[in-house]
């Protein structure tokens, strides 16, 4: 027995036998472990390869599991004899249904909706933090209970999907004001953070959201990990990450040199065909920030341990479907391979990826089957920005007979042509990192412009928390004020908007109004599969219509401050003559043959 060799963890923690790709990796971490010898006798399991990397302490065991049935796998390092569990599915990978356009998303932040459990506000052993709901950028106590807690909330309201941002382990010290409540510095990739709650939890919460008709979307993260992963103090080898040699000089710490190398956060590059390589190598290279240590997705085994960090997060929790972030900022072709692997495994399964930039053709290129793409992301899923920038504009502006105000949504769709799938392109209004619709106003007639656009279109729509209930905020200070708390959802909070008791008048207003729109929506092929005929906004009037068998919504939104004329013969030829039309948010019947008026920015949703 080699005594010197020592078995700290070994990642994924357990795996899955029956998977389309019998292949796994396991990282294993413990003093001197590189230059062990591995060896099974486990049935159907056999070692393909031994990967010895730079440090003493990292050993990459390749298995072949094709044969191997549910069990307990021993593994022998040189003497040492380590358990590991072979675990069945719950499910074939065929059988996982991911998110489509007939969703709603509810897009939250753990830390910042709920407090289901003050046990879990101070974890012994974690580095230095606290949590002050006072201080924006700190932690405010929210945990995935609170978020179980109130699932008949999200029903109520009559989302379909939850997508929470990152759950996983953000062990970092506050600093200075700050944390990374946020979720986006991952120090363990096998554990929700002790904070929110355990795996366990994660899974029971998902489970419950599944008996109620709720789908759940899980954050991931493949451009960065947080400073205080073990990677960073023990590198696996040399190329784990891009642009490491500052960290020599740094002395161990986050402070940056005139070695270290700073993305641009300009992600045109990528697509650029005349992109200089200083451009692109500061795009894809260049750190997100000094405490977000970038990865090299171009190292093969980095590649394979986040793509396996994936499938065990859907195999273990039953997630839904993920939201990548920072997509463009990492190596394309590492994660072209990524989205390869998982829709060969999954192929019902949705992913999608943060693509932020304003323009439809870039996010297009960014889609699976793109024709104008210099190779096929296979990403089924992109984030319309062009729709958000759009509609932020248009909310501040009167609509002309040209580009302003509605002109600017319409504009936004005109380039569907782009995208191999319209109807696999999530739209938002708001999220986590941008100011709030309503900014530090509120107001509602182009809150519900902007909803009932959103909920209607070629789109998977996207709403953030708190939006039902006038939430506002600007990121001019802090992004904290653009992740504020729900009311209710914390001990002492002074009213809960979770009811219509504790809800004022203009929030119940705008809550029942979106709720009515949302539970009309499901189900609603005419929304989710139909054509859409969009007209020019004329005088101000934009209308755009859904069709589908027979049956037609017809959307009519004014887009000036005054009152305005809807003229019926304009839309004949989706409106035969003699037709009423009832009103989805209101119950009224138009007949939409004959011309009637509008009030200011008024909005509505007919159909026939």
């Amino acid at each position: 027995m080699n005594a010197a060799i020592k078995i700290d963890r070994i990642d994924p923690t357990d795996w899955y036998v029956g998977m389309k790709n019998p292949s796994l990796q396991l990282m294993v971490y413990g003093q001197g472990v590189r230059e062990a010898d591995v060896e099974t006798d486990y049935p159907g399991v056999k070692i393909d390869s031994i990967v010895r990397l730079d440090s003493p302490n990292y050993l990459l065991v390749y298995l072949n599991l094709s044969g191997a049935q549910p069990g307990e796998m021993t593994l022998n390092f040189s003497g040492k004899k380590v358990k590991y569990q072979l675990k069945r599915r719950d499910m074939s990978g065929d059988e996982r249904m991911g998110f489509t356009n007939a969703d709603v998303l509810y897009m939250l932040m753990p830390d910042r909706f709920a407090s289901g459990s003050t046990d879990n506000d101070q974890i012994k052993g974690l580095m230095p933090y606290k949590n002050d709901r006072t201080q924006p950028s700190l932690r405010h106590g929210g945990d995935l209970e609170g978020i179980r807690q109130h699932l008949d909330y999200f029903k109520q309201l009559g989302v379909t999907a939850l997508w929470f941002t990152p759950v996983l382990e953000n062990n970092s010290p506050d600093n200075n004001g700050n944390s990374t409540y946020h979720g986006y510095a991952t120090t363990d990739y096998y554990k929700v953070d002790p904070r929110f709650g355990t795996n366990e939890e994660y899974r029971r919460l998902t489970d419950e959201a599944h008996q109620k008709g709720l789908k759940v979307v899980m954050d991931m993260i493949f451009n960065h990990c947080g400073f205080d992963h073990p990677w960073i103090k023990d590198m696996p080898s040399h190329d784990w990450l891009n642009q490491p040699q500052w960290l020599k000089k740094s002395g161990g710490t986050s402070q940056p040199n005139e070695d270290y190398l700073q993305t641009s956060y300009k992600l045109t590059p990528v697509v650029d065909p005349y992109a200089s390589q200083v451009d692109t190598r500061e795009t894809v290279e260049g750190w997100f920030v000094p405490t977000m240590p970038d990865l090299n997705q171009h190292n093969p085994h980095v590649m394979t341990y986040l793509i396996q960090n994936s499938i065990w997060w859907i195999e273990t929790v039953g997630i839904d479907g993920i939201r990548m972030d920072t997509y463009p900022y990492a190596f394309a072709d590492g994660m072209a391979r990524w989205m390869k692997e998982l829709n060969a495994e999954y192929p019902n399964f949705n992913t999608v990826g943060e693509t932020w930039v304003t323009e439809p053709a870039y996010t297009a290129a960014w889609q699976k089957d793109s024709k104008v793409a210099a190779q096929n992301s296979n990403l089924k899923t992109v984030m319309d920005f062009s729709f958000y920038d759009k509609i932020n504009q248009a909310k501040n502006e009167e609509t002309d007979d040209w580009w302003q105000g509605l002109n600017r949504i319409y504009n936004n769709f005109v380039y569907d042509y782009l995208y191999p799938n319209p109807e696999s392109v999530m739209a938002f209004i708001d999220n986590h990192d941008t100011d709030r619709f309503l900014g530090n106003g509120r107001d509602t007639l182009a809150l519900k412009q902007a909803l009932a656009l959103l909920l209607t279109v070629k789109r998977i729509p996207q709403i953030y928390y708190g939006t039902e209930i006038l939430m506002n905020g600007t990121k001019e200070v802090t992004d904290g004020n653009v992740r504020k708390d729900f009311p209710g959802g914390f001990p002492g909070d002074k009213r809960s908007a979770f009811t219509a008791e504790g809800r004022t008048q203009a929030e119940n207003a705008m809550f029942n109004w979106l709720s009515k729109l949302l539970h009309w929506r499901q189900g609603n092929e005419v929304v989710t599969k139909g054509t859409m005929t969009q007209f020019i906004p004329l005088k101000g009037v934009y209308v755009i219509n859904r069709s589908l068998g027979g049956k037609n919504v017809l959307v009519v939104i004014n887009g000036k401050k005054a009152e305005n004329t809807f003229v019926a013969a304009r839309y004949a030829e989706v409106v035969p003559q003699g037709t009423v039309a009832r009103d989805v948010t209101s119950g009224r019947k138009y007949d939409i043959s004959r011309d009637f008026k509008l009030r200011p920015r008024q909005t509505l949703v007919l159909e026939y």
